[in-house]
């Protein structure tokens, strides 16, 4: 039976913690702006300092995510994406870099798929685990069973608005670590990540002894080392996506991709 990376995502955030830093997780979305570029794309981050990459499974009604990702979800999904790209980029990314990959993933595409047969593929595609931001915790009694069963890590989300009783109900069924969303809204750039991202991690780990990465709204090196004060890992999206969608060509983004990345890494070092 083939097995998933959920260790190397432990060891990978445990490294960071130990170099006295915050762990810095790039989301990319599969098959954007092609399959290929993807692939090059988060090749790109790794290469930059990123030390985590998320990769999206592109979705018609992306719930969570504001203007500048849904935008790339239609360039890959009118591209023909399918699951097999996502694998595919998860498995030739880790291949190049050793890095430890989850896919971000609304519920809908891996219950049509098979939770049975997506935990099997995306493990042996060398896959850390999945980000699963729509799957009620009372509902994922079938996903965690087959992400243990694979080693792959089950990552929910938390927000500002879970009470302290739902955010232990939800921190006790996860692994790897908790994504903690900074604000209410969709993800997108915006000017200050704010205090409400600081108080949900300090709340959630009165509940855990897992790792906390804060996402939602960080788009530069000021604001990456003003939440790696505080939280396990830095999450970044909107920011690199919009960096390719505003490049000339591919090269020139994944260029500024690895730039963002370089300047993210100094940020979440905080010293």
């Amino acid at each position: 039976m083939t097995t998933g990376n959920i260790q190397l995502l432990n060891d990978t955030l445990a490294k960071a913690k130990a170099e006295d830093r915050a762990a810095l997780v790039a989301y990319l979305p599969a098959g954007f702006p092609t399959v290929d570029g993807g692939i090059e794309a988060v090749k790109a981050a790794l290469a930059g300092g990123a030390d985590i990459v998320e990769v999206g499974l592109p979705h018609s009604d992306p719930v969570l995510d504001g203007p500048i990702i849904q935008t790339a979800d239609d360039i890959a999904l009118r591209g023909g994406v399918k699951i097999a790209d996502v694998l595919r980029t998860v498995r030739e990314a880790h291949e190049a870099t050793g890095a430890p990959i989850l896919v971000m993933t609304y519920w809908n595409p891996i219950d049509r798929y098979g939770v049975e047969r997506f935990t099997e593929e995306l493990a042996a595609a060398g896959g850390a685990g999945c980000i699963l931001p729509d799957l009620p915790v009372q509902e994922s009694g079938l996903w965690r069973e087959h992400a243990a069963k694979h080693g792959l890590a089950t990552v929910f989300v938390v927000a500002p608005s879970s009470k302290d009783e739902r955010l232990a109900t939800i921190t006790a069924a996860g692994s790897g670590f908790v994504y903690a969303a900074s604000l209410m809204g969709v993800t997108g750039t915006r000017e200050s990540v704010g205090n409400q991202a600081q108080e949900l991690v300090e709340r959630t780990r009165r509940t855990t002894e897992l790792p906390v990465c804060v996402g939602l709204g960080v788009s530069n090196a000021v604001q990456a080392k003003e939440v790696a004060a505080f939280a396990d890992g830095v999450i970044v999206g909107s920011a690199f996506v919009k960096l390719l969608l505003d490049a000339p060509d591919l090269p020139a983004g994944l260029a500024a991709v690895r730039a963002l990345a370089g300047e993210l890494a100094d940020g979440v070092r905080r010293g």
